[in-house]
C-alpha cells in the first residue's frame, strides 16, 4: 500500500527555487510520504484543506487522498511564506 507522491508545476517551481541543501532533505521527507502520509510528526491545518511537515524553518503543505492513494504537494516554501 503505497500513496504516489504529485508536485505539480507550481509545487515544483517553488522547490526548485530553494537552495540546494533544503531541497535535498525536503525529497527526502517526499519519499517517506510514499509509505506514511500521516507521519508523528505531520499536523492538520486549520482552517484550510490540508497537511503539513517540518522540515528546519520550511513547511510541505499537502492534501492526501485515500482513495486513489495519492499525496498531492500544494505548496513548498520557508514558514514566513508557505501559509499565505
Amino acid at each position: 500500500m503505497s500513496y504516489r507522491v504529485l508536485l505539480p508545476k507550481a509545487a515544483r517551481k517553488q522547490l526548485d527555487a530553494l537552495p540546494t541543501n533544503v531541497v535535498e532533505r525536503i525529497s527526502e521527507r517526499l519519499i517517506q510520504l510514499k509509505d506514511n502520509p500521516r507521519p508523528s510528526d505531520c499536523k492538520k491545518l486549520h482552517g484550510r484543506d490540508g497537511w503539513r511537515i517540518r522540515i528546519g524553518d520550511y513547511r510541505v503543505i499537502y492534501h492526501i487522498q485515500d482513495d486513489p492513494l495519492v499525496v498531492l504537494v500544494l505548496s513548498v516554501g520557508h514558514r514566513r511564506d508557505v501559509y499565505r
